[in-house]
């Protein structure tokens, strides 16, 4: 599962061929113990969790980065090495 950006402790991750569980394009971000999935479209937590304050974090940086996370989905589920985000800064 490739990284694509790593901001404040929390890492934010993509699956290769991940569209059957959720069914929507999502990501997946782990901090320190804990981990959720978020939407991409929404920026709602789809399972798992996190700290109130990185899931805001988590939040805010979907929402800056929307269209380059939707670019990254594509590239994920058909197989290919996503590209890295700038992170949250």
């Amino acid at each position: 599962m490739p990284t694509i950006s790593i901001f404040y402790g929390i890492q934010i991750m993509m699956y290769f061929y991940d569209n059957g569980r959720h069914n929507m394009p999502h990501i997946h971000a782990e901090y320190q113990d804990d981990e959720a999935v978020f939407s991409i479209l929404e920026g709602e937590v789809l399972s798992g969790s996190l700290p109130r304050k990185q899931t805001r974090l988590v939040q805010a940086w979907i929402e800056l980065h929307q269209e380059s996370l939707i670019v990254d989905w594509k590239l994920a589920v058909s197989g290919q090495e996503p590209l890295r985000i700038e992170p949250l800064r």
